[in-house]
């Protein structure tokens, strides 16, 4: 597995903490063993039941792990108004707002339909996320479901609005046309990150006159 060592130390340390503060004294497996296995699950999209019958534990064993170490990792996550203030006090001005699909395997059910998306033409769940100038990471949003457009996320996590509260401003690719509609701009939408604006002068360009050639 392409994973660095401290970052498998860290996950057992927050394992080992956790369980030391709700006073978990057994587990069947020891903490590191524990980030390895939900590691492997959250990393490499490996299935529960075959690590369960390699390491000789149960499968819902293995889900409980996966679950008590999101519940962990998401409770460290930065606020978003937190990051905010945080950016507009160091470095100010703009941030570099997009959003990704995260790939996943497409399952059975009706529940899973949800998380197909037509414009990637695949399953997944769509995360949006900020960075600073340098491209460091700065925010990510909670995952939604595949279908979900990149401005409806943005517009449930009321992006724009605290964008402005905080004084900064976002720059985005085309596909967020349209989130900032009421005052100025917040988020102004370029083409591909290279500083080009559709709202810069001589854009849109003049309808073409006379026939077509």
């Amino acid at each position: 597995m392409p994973l660095s060592s401290a970052t498998l130390n860290w996950l057992a340390d927050l394992i080992r903490g956790h369980c030391k503060k709700i006073r978990s004294r057994w587990r069947a497996l020891p903490s590191g063993k524990i980030a390895a296995i939900v590691l492997a699950v959250l990393r490499c999209d490996q299935r529960p039941g075959d690590l369960a019958g390699g390491n000789g534990i149960h499968r819902p064993t293995v889900i409980r792990w996966v679950r008590e170490v999101v519940g962990l990792l998401a409770a460290r996550a930065p606020r978003l108004d937190r990051a905010l203030k945080k950016i507009a006090h160091k470095d100010g001005g703009v941030v570099l707002l997009d959003g990704t699909l995260i790939r996943t395997r497409r399952r059975t059910g009706k529940e899973n339909r949800k998380n197909y998306s037509g414009k990637s033409k695949c399953h997944g769940l769509l995360v949006i996320a900020l960075t600073d100038g340098r491209g460091r990471l700065l925010w990510v949003s909670a995952a939604r479901p595949g279908r979900t457009s990149e401005i409806t996320a943005c517009r449930h996590d009321q992006l724009t609005a605290k964008l402005r509260a905080a004084g900064l401003g976002a720059i985005a690719d085309l596909g967020f046309v349209g989130l900032d509609d009421s005052g100025p701009e917040v988020a102004r939408p370029v083409h591909r990150f290279t500083g080009y604006s559709p709202r810069s002068r001589g854009w849109p360009p003049p309808p073409t006159s006379g026939r077509r050639t």
